[in-house]
């Protein structure tokens, strides 16, 4: 199935649904933390995945310099706009970029234009859509400086408050749906794709031995995933206790297991 329709329909109700309810800010704050962490003032960065542009405008907030990439035209649309509005345009382009694409290492050597980037950025489940990510390391490996960092943060195989919630509500089968090869999952209005969910340690097995592990940690432990965000988006006492004792467990590479989605962050190897 493809990606591109999918998340072309899902572009202009994307912010409203998650990117600025109370749960998705809650979500997309540490990754925000651990890009500031990777990447200084100066830095370029290659953005694989970049949805309505919202990662990009905050490192460009950075003095980031950003090549942001997606496969939906729909989504580059709406982050342009973004980008427009923010006054952020000099250091934020864009590029369609389908990371299935049987010629990904030429296209993103292209994307590079013969200076290698200071580190990349995949967010909120980019590359889930791919059934095995080594193609796509070994591709970043030929365009990320040594040293150079990528934040990724990936939809993980096991998610204890989506399996409980379709237990309790009778649903078995899309309880266990992550742990199903290349499982249909929905999008925006109903559209369906195909998804993957690599354990950290698959993750990690695909990035060596180009890339070297440097920090793992879950996102969406105690917080519930963006699915069920009207559990929580009404009631403000519940979403702060569950966002104190995400911010204790998280701190546990172990949370990375036990996730929506896990953070992991790798250190391009010299040489």
């Amino acid at each position: 199935m493809s990606t591109v329709v999918p998340f072309d329909a899902a572009a202009p109700s994307y912010d409203g649904q998650f990117t600025r309810t109370r749960l998705g800010q809650r979500l997309r704050a540490p990754v925000w933390v651990e890009l500031d962490r990777s990447f200084r003032v100066g830095d370029r960065v290659l953005e694989l995945g970049c949805g309505t542009g919202e990662d990009a405008l905050h490192l460009a907030s950075r003095g980031v310099a950003v090549v942001a990439t997606d496969s939906s035209e729909g989504m580059l649309t709406a982050a342009r706009a973004k980008m427009a509005a923010a006054g952020a345009e000099d250091l934020v382009s864009f590029q369609r970029l389908d990371l299935r694409s049987a010629d990904l290492a030429e296209r993103m050597a292209a994307l590079s234009d013969g200076e290698p980037f200071d580190g990349a950025l995949a967010d909120f489940g980019a590359l889930n859509a791919l059934a095995d990510r080594s193609a796509l390391a070994r591709a970043l490996a030929s365009v990320v400086r040594p040293e150079g960092r990528l934040v990724l943060v990936v939809m993980g195989p096991f998610c204890p408050w989506e399996v409980a919630w379709h237990l309790v509500h009778g649903e078995p089968a899309s309880a266990v749906r992550r742990w199903r090869w290349g499982a249909a999952a929905r999008v925006g209005d109903g559209a369906r794709m195909r998804v993957w969910y690599p354990s950290p340690g698959t993750l990690r097995r695909e990035f060596t031995p180009w890339f070297d592990p440097v920090a793992s940690r879950g996102l969406g432990i105690s917080l519930p995933p963006s699915g069920l965000a009207g559990v929580v988006e009404r009631r403000p006492r519940l979403l702060g206790g569950l966002s104190l004792l995400e911010r204790s467990v998280s701190r546990y590479p172990v949370s990375a297991w036990v996730a929506d989605h896990y953070l992991e962050v790798f250190r391009r190897v010299p040489g």
